[in-house]
């Protein structure tokens, strides 16, 4: 946590809100980015841990062993019941601003069940994180909900924290993506003149850091807290100020023409992952969202971080965040999942491909961990010494490292033009690229048993840099269905081999045997 500087702030309460060990603590929202980044911290500082999820068995697979999950809705009061029942203290991370119909009206509701529901289960308090903005203006929708949200929470009667923020700063948030997607695909920029007004972006870590520190002051401090980083900068600073650490020059040409409704549809033409959400974004510009009451620095020792350290962090940080967070499973702009392999999340382009086979799980992976070097990667082996070629003569290491081990790998060793990243027995190979690139490429497998099969998921991501790099992504898009599909192909037609050299049940034909997915 960020703790350096801890003067004037309360950080030993006598009456602490909970505490670690004892206390039981709901999370509500451990899907979402802010409750899916809160989720391990709670869990590292040993506090009783219960999640509320629509879809139980989804969130299972991402808590320890200690977590416990339970099936509920905000929208349905009985379930809410259940899911409080002991609670000490409850963490409120539902907005509803990718729904369509009144979003305000369903918050309502919402709002109301959770703080009648936590006022009689006897909750201690209510932890909730809405948006700046002063009450004083006309607000946009949805930063009008979210201060109605506070408001109603309030009412029921439980001590609520508030904590209001401006834009996060995170790998992932949808402000910090709607920034990088602009700098990266737009060299020149024509924005509206309300670009320039002000606000005071956070980083991730620390709200994570102040949502943390929530449980550690008494209830009767809980108040409405306005929080930002150390800089008070508009999204063309951000813009510029994330150019800068990529190594790019954003033109930024403000013209008067562009209302929030003509900026939201140009926005859903540059950044599709956000067309759905993104007038709501645009409209919540147009509002300083500055911290006009600095009451947070005294009671929390947070000393927030400025704009380019928390860009600095977010692009960091990316990597660890790509095994936490699964970038192939990426939402497109209608809302439905992409079924093919050529996903855009953001500004990453991503190719995830699945296949299902009659072989355990052990047994596949030690296929996998074989790839590159002498063996080959299991389909267009010319392809890829072509392009190691190609790296050779741009002054790259091409593909004639090899690898340390010919059946074995480790975070660290080389294989080809590869370096291993992540390595999780039988679970999980992250492989991250070397080769000269106008950007990042990963290169991932995660094996998951599947009854008596087993699921293979293969996914290639790429981050590229500006416009040279997705024009590199796109001319490899026809080489890349060739190369992704025949090698996750070839890993399964080894793994039906080695199932049969050692006698285990098999399908009766590789036919049967595979299915596979885009």
């Amino acid at each position: 946590m960020n703790t350096s500087d801890t003067t004037g702030a309360n950080t030993s309460p006598v009456n602490p809100a909970a505490t670690p060990g004892t206390s039981l603590i709901l999370l509500t929202g451990a899907s979402g980015y802010i409750g899916g980044r809160l989720l391990p911290s709670l869990e590292e500082r040993g506090y009783r841990l219960r999640c509320l999820a629509r879809h139980p068995d989804i969130l299972r697979q991402k808590v320890s062993s200690t977590t416990e999950v339970v099936a509920g809705d905000v929208l349905d009061r009985q379930s809410l019941d259940i899911a409080l029942c002991g609670v000490d203290v409850a963490y409120y991370m539902v907005h509803s601003m990718r729904t369509q119909g009144s979003f305000e009206e369903t918050d309502r509701q919402a709002a109301r069940n959770f703080g009648d529901a936590a006022k009689a289960a006897g909750v201690k308090g209510l932890i909730y994180v809405g948006g700046l903005g002063s009450d004083d203006e006309k607000l946009s929708a949805h930063l009008r909900s979210r201060h109605e949200v506070g408001d109603i929470l309030r009412q029921s009667g439980v001590p609520v924290c508030e904590f209001r923020a401006s834009a996060v700063i995170g790998s992932g948030s949808a402000s910090f993506e709607l920034i990088r997607a602009l700098v990266e695909r737009l060299p020149v920029m024509l924005t509206p003149k309300w670009v320039k007004g002000k606000a005071q972006p956070i980083g991730i870590d620390d709200l994570l850091d102040y949502l943390m520190e929530a449980l550690r002051i008494p209830t009767t401090q809980y108040r409405v807290y306005e929080v930002g980083g150390a800089d008070q900068v508009s999204y063309a600073d951000m813009m510029r100020a994330y150019g800068r650490q990529r190594g790019l020059k954003p033109l930024i040409i403000p013209v008067p023409v562009l209302t929030p409704w003509l900026s939201a549809l140009w926005l859903g033409l540059v950044t599709p992952l956000y067309a759905r959400i993104g007038r709501a974004i645009i409209e919540s510009i147009v509002h300083v969202t500055v911290v006009r009451d600095n009451a947070a620095l005294t009671a929390f020792s947070v000393r927030p971080m400025g704009i380019d350290e928390a860009i600095r962090r977010a692009l960091a940080n990316e990597e660890t965040h790509f095994s936490k967070t699964r970038w192939s499973d990426a939402i497109s702009s209608s809302g439905r999942q992409q079924s093919w392999g050529g996903v855009r999340f953001g500004t990453r382009m991503v190719d995830s491909r699945t296949l299902t086979v009659e072989a355990r799980p052990e047994v596949v992976f030690r296929c996998i961990e074989r790839i590159g070097g002498d063996h080959g990667w299991y389909a267009c082996d010319w392809l890829w010494r072509m392009r190691g070629f190609i790296d050779l003569l741009q002054g790259g290491a091409g593909m004639r490292r090899g690898r340390p081990s010919s059946t074995t790998l480790r975070i660290g060793d080389t294989v080809d033009s590869f370096r291993v990243e992540a390595i999780e027995p039988n679970r999980l190979l992250r492989l991250k690229s070397e080769m000269n690139l106008p950007g990042r490429a990963w290169l991932e497998f995660e094996v998951t048993e599947a009854g008596s099969s087993t699921r293979i998921r293969q996914t290639a991501i790429f981050d590229p840099v500006g416009l040279t790099g997705q024009i590199y992504w796109y001319s490899l898009y026809v080489p890349h269905e060739f190369v992704f599909s025949g090698m996750l192909q070839g890993i399964a037609r080894a793994a039906l081999r080695e199932m049969s050299a050692v006698n285990m049940p098999q399908a009766p034909n590789k036919q049967t045997a595979m299915t596979q997915s885009g």
